[in-house]
């Protein structure tokens, strides 16, 4: 049998993992990308363990709204790095420096 504590847990490592990937690789955007969305996939494994420990649904109503806006994100942030790859013709980070002020 699982316990609360297991799902945390997992959810940690798995914050821990997106952290480090966004510290580690500061070069290409779609790994970024990638990291926030693995961050919002740990909190939402905290939000459904926290839901289902506690017997209350509103954190599966908050994982709904997380993973709406999460879709939302990644389609316009996929758009995003297609027209920056069509510009610039890379995704590096360190290259796509025109948008300072």
């Amino acid at each position: 049998m699982l316990s609360l504590t297991h799902f945390l847990v997992l959810g940690a490592i798995m914050f821990s993992i997106a952290m480090a990937g966004i510290f580690i690789n500061r070069k290409n955007v779609l790994i970024l990308l990638m990291c926030v969305e693995l961050m919002l996939l740990a909190v939402n494994i905290n939000f459904i363990a926290f839901s289902h420990y506690l017997g209350d649904s509103a954190g599966q109503v908050f994982v709904f709204f997380i993973l709406t806006v999460a879709a939302a994100e990644a389609a316009i942030g996929l758009a995003i790095l297609v027209v920056l790859f069509r510009n610039k013709r890379t995704i590096n980070v360190e290259e796509l420096d025109s948008l300072k002020g």
